[in-house]
């Protein structure tokens, strides 16, 4: 062998270790999961199984300083440590959550010295990690672009919701989450719009599914998406659109050092896996110390989905509030416009008057700004820390139990923050929140107790507007539910029994009694109107009074994205099994409902064969240890009480 020969063996070698030595692993519990990460690529690819799901996909930061996607050298790789955590929320799928999951902590420098941490936690339902700028620096630096991606192989599907223009749609108030999802699209295939996809986004490559989110964004990031363009079915992590801020303030992210990113989310595994997955509030920031006395799920009732405009006068609103006392729900909201329809006084009139029926009132406002057209209101008060401490003692004066606050403009890290100091500030004076025409929670309801439910969906109200958005509620129900509702409360407002005026109904009874199990929000605010219950029998009456507002424990039971969703839900000693189907064709189930361990009685719920706008309630008997047989009805539903 020549000098010359040698000398490219030697080199070749070289970079094998090289390669090598910045290899670094980290596996889930059950060692399904395998991360392997390489800082001299900056690559990182996922294997479930031991076959890859996702293959190189990139790794780094752009800060105005520095560049961290490249030349990166490896400083050090923590051991693999197993981390355990604990918590409590009442507005997820269980309320008593365990974590579990291996960490890693890969320290890197750049050629100028300057360091960024990257950390892994690897639990038996998926792959999350971040960026750490470890260093101290006063001086505020800035991200200008996140080069993180997710690079699918070939022959995966997705089901993805496009993120709409900002300053589109209706008095320029998008992006609020609000669209229909693609369903089983080719990877690759771009967005309809510039401003790519939202969270949470499903996959699906041969039998493993992967589900991408974001967690604990907290005041120094913006919130971000899917780019529009994935060439070689490769997603990239895109940030807001230039108009998703609040006007001179930041829109792109921004902080002091030392500064940590949000959790990049990868849930991984058999659908049943992602369904009962609560990554979403794991990895979001623990609750905040405050005074947990007043945070209420419940149910509540609502003129407006039905009535529109005209309705928030005193005389409907008693009338909505004697319907939340006879339906034995906590809540019952008031709608824009009540400060002049209604007024101050006489809405602290009516909330004396709720309060003896135990009922709690609470009221829509603007968020405001210049960000939307909107001539809703009240406008204008919530928009500094000042006005809202003022809004907000008033309320709390007047017996107010929560806000629903509307029309927000973007993810912009502005926008981020105002979200945030809205929960702080109404934590402060007993208040809970609703954030409509919103960006997606992220795990802010772990975080801030006091967040019942965000929209961030294209919900009821759609559906009460277009005869083509009611044609597709069937499939787009069940999206809701597996896709948006997955980690995140969600206020979609379900169930209408009777009917929606002027539109047809394209669902059962059957489903839309099933949404009220089958959807998740701290507080139900339910479409159905007093005069459309006295066409209800009164043993679906008598369920809706009692569907529990907090759960302690979930199985996924059957299912696909836009098709089916069969799911259980315990509350104390009480099972409630909801079926959704997205079909227009009879599906025959066979229920695996072993988990209850011993025979029972309940009641089942289902649509009237020859009527399908009739309800048909039979007590029926659960066997453990057989497949319980059931029939769904074309874009029908059922629920199981037991």
């Amino acid at each position: 062998m020549n000098r010359k020969m040698v000398l490219i063996v030697c080199l070749q070698v070289m970079v094998i270790l090289s390669v090598a030595q910045n290899n670094i692993t980290v596996s889930s519990p059950d060692r399904k999961i395998k991360v392997t990460c390489n800082i001299g690529t900056m690559l990182y690819s996922v294997s479930f199984n031991k076959e890859i799901v996702l293959k190189d996909s990139k790794l780094g930061l752009i800060r105005g300083d520095e560049n961290f996607t490249t030349g990166l050298k490896l400083l050090q790789s923590s051991p693999q440590v197993l981390m355990k955590d604990n918590y409590t929320i009442l507005t997820a799928k269980k309320k008593n959550i365990a974590y579990t999951a291996n960490k890693k902590i890969i320290g890197t420098m750049t050629a100028l010295g300057k360091k960024m941490n990257i950390i892994f936690q690897v639990s038996n339902d998926g792959v999350a990690f971040k960026y750490e700028f470890p260093e101290e620096d006063k001086a505020v630096k800035k991200i200008t672009g996140e080069t993180t991606s997710f690079h699918f192989l070939n022959g995966t599907k997705a089901w993805l919701q496009e993120k709409t223009e900002a300053q589109s749609g209706w008095e320029h108030s998008n992006p609020s989450y609000e669209a229909h999802y693609q369903m089983e699209i080719a990877t690759g295939t771009p967005s309809p719009t510039k401003n790519g996809w939202v969270y949470p986004a499903l996959f699906r490559y041969k039998d493993v599914w992967v589900l991408l989110s974001e967690a604990a964004l907290g005041r120094t990031y913006c919130g971000t998406a899917l780019k529009q363009e994935s060439p070689d079915n490769e997603y990239s992590i895109g940030f807001p659109q230039t108009a998703e801020t609040i006007k001179g303030r930041a829109l792109d992210p921004e902080s002091t050092l030392p500064w940590q990113t949000p959790w990049r989310i990868i849930a991984i595994g058999a659908l049943k896996t992602i369904m009962e997955s609560t990554l979403g509030t794991d990895l979001a920031f623990p609750a905040r110390n405050m005074d947990n006395g007043f945070i209420k799920p419940g149910k509540s009732s609502w003129s407006w989905i039905m009535k529109k405009d005209d309705s928030t006068v005193y005389r409907v609103q008693k009338n909505y509030v004697d319907y939340a006392s006879d339906m034995h729900w906590q809540y019952c909201l008031l709608d824009a416009n009540w400060d002049t329809l209604m007024g101050y006084d006489s809405v602290a009139i009516l909330a004396n008057y709720a309060k003896q029926k135990n009922v709690g009132l609470l009221l829509w406002y603007n968020s405001a700004g210049d960000w939307n057209t909107v001539k809703y209101h009240p406008k204008d008060k919530l928009l500094t820390h000042e006005s809202r401490a003022k809004e907000f003692a008033r309320l709390e004066a007047m017996g107010i139990k929560g806000v629903k606050i509307d029309f927000f403009g973007g993810d912009g890290q502005s926008f981020i923050n105002y979200y945030q100091d809205i929960l702080e500030d109404a934590a402060t004076y007993h208040l809970l929140v609703n954030f409509h025409g919103a960006t997606l929670p992220r795990g802010w309801q772990r975080t801030y107790p006091n967040l019942m439910t965000t929209e961030a969906i294209y919900g009821f109200e759609m559906i009460t507007f277009n005869q083509k958005d009611a044609d597709q509620e069937p499939q787009h129900g069940i999206m809701a539910a597996m896709v948006r509702n997955v980690f995140d409360p969600m206020d979609f407002t379900p169930v209408c029994l009777y009917r929606i005026p002027k539109k047809k109904r394209a669902t059962t009874q059957g489903y839309e009694l099933a949404t009220a199990v089958a959807y998740l929000s701290g507080i139900q605010h339910y479409a159905e109107s007093p005069e459309g219950m006295v066409y209800v029998s009164p043993s679906v009456k008598a369920c809706l009074q009692e569907i529990p507002a907090v759960w302690d424990e979930v199985k996924f039971l059957d299912g696909y994205p836009g098709k089916l969703f069969v799911v259980a839900r315990r509350a104390g000693s009480k099972w409630y099994v909801a079926g959704l189907n997205g079909e227009a064709i009879a599906k025959d189930l066979e229920l695996d409902l072993s988990f209850i361990r011993k025979q029972a009685t309940g009641t089942i719920f289902n649509d009237n064969v020859d009527a399908l706008n009739n309800l048909d309630a039979s007590r029926v008997n659960i066997v453990p240890a057989i497949k319980n047989k059931i029939t769904v009805h074309p874009n029908g539903g059922f629920l199981m009480v037991f």
